[in-house]
C-alpha cells in the first residue's frame, strides 16, 4: 500500500514521485529510481488529493490505468505493473471536468466505486468520538492522560459547524492538550471562532 500525496509537490517532482527515473535523466540522477507505482507493484497506490494533480500528469496517470505501463523518467524501456488504484479528493470532480481543470477520461477511468464522505457538519452524531478519539491519542502523546473534556468544551464542540472538518477538530483538541494547564479542559482552550454559532 503506497500512498501518493498529489498537491505536495511540484508536477516535476510529482512526476518522479510516481514514476521514477533513469540514471542521468536530469542533473543529479546519478542512480536509477523506482517510483511509487512501481514500488506498488502487486499491491494498492492511494492517490490523494488527486483533483489538485496537472493535465499533463493526469494524462500520463490515465496510461497507467488503461495499460498498466509507464516510462521512468528519462526512460525508454516500458515498466508493466499490476496495482489496484484509489483516489481521495476534497474536490467536486464533475465540476472540475465541466471546468476543464480535471480530464474526462481519467474521470471515467477512476469512477468505478465512489465512496463520498459527508462533511463533518452533516453528521454530528460522529463528534463526541471523534473528540474524545483525539483527545486519548494527543493526551498521550502529551503525556497528560489524564485529560478529559468537560461538558461546556463537549457541547461547543458539538454546535460548532467544522469547515475544516476531522482536521480542523484534531488540530482543536490538540490545541486544548496543550494548553489546558488542569485536568479538565474548557471550552476557551479549544480556540474556537465566536462568530461560528458559539455563544
Amino acid at each position: 500500500f503506497v500512498v501518493i500525496n498529489c498537491v505536495a509537490l511540484s508536477e516535476t517532482l510529482l512526476e518522479n514521485e510516481l514514476f521514477g527515473h533513469e540514471k542521468g535523466a536530469f542533473t543529479g540522477a546519478d542512480r536509477q529510481q523506482k517510483g511509487k507505482i512501481e514500488m506498488a507493484d502487486g499491491g494498492t497506490v492511494f492517490l490523494d488529493e488527486i483533483g489538485d494533480m496537472s493535465l499533463g500528469l493526469q494524462a500520463k496517470l490515465l496510461r497507467v490505468l488503461q495499460d498498466y505501463e509507464f516510462h521512468r523518467v528519462g526512460g525508454t524501456r516500458l515498466v508493466r505493473v499490476s496495482i489496484r488504484v484509489i483516489a481521495a479528493t476534497n474536490k467536486d470532480l464533475k465540476e472540475a471536468v465541466k471546468s476543464g481543470s480535471f480530464r474526462e477520461d481519467l474521470f471515467f477511468r477512476l469512477n468505478v466505486v465512489t465512496l463520498t464522505l459527508p462533511p463533518l457538519r452533516e453528521r454530528p452524531e460522529d463528534i463526541p468520538q471523534l473528540a474524545q478519539f483525539f483527545l486519548e491519542r494527543h493526551a498521550r502523546d502529551a503525556k497528560k492522560p489524564q485529560l478529559r473534556l468537560t461538558g461546556d468544551a463537549m457541547d461547543a464542540i458539538g454546535r460548532y459547524h467544522w469547515p475544516g472538518n476531522i482536521r480542523e477538530l484534531g488540530n482543536a483538541i490538540a490545541r486544548a492538550v496543550v494548553l489546558s494547564p488542569q485536568e479538565s479542559i474548557e471550552p476557551e482552550y479549544l480556540a474556537l471562532p465566536i462568530s461560528d454559532g458559539l455563544p
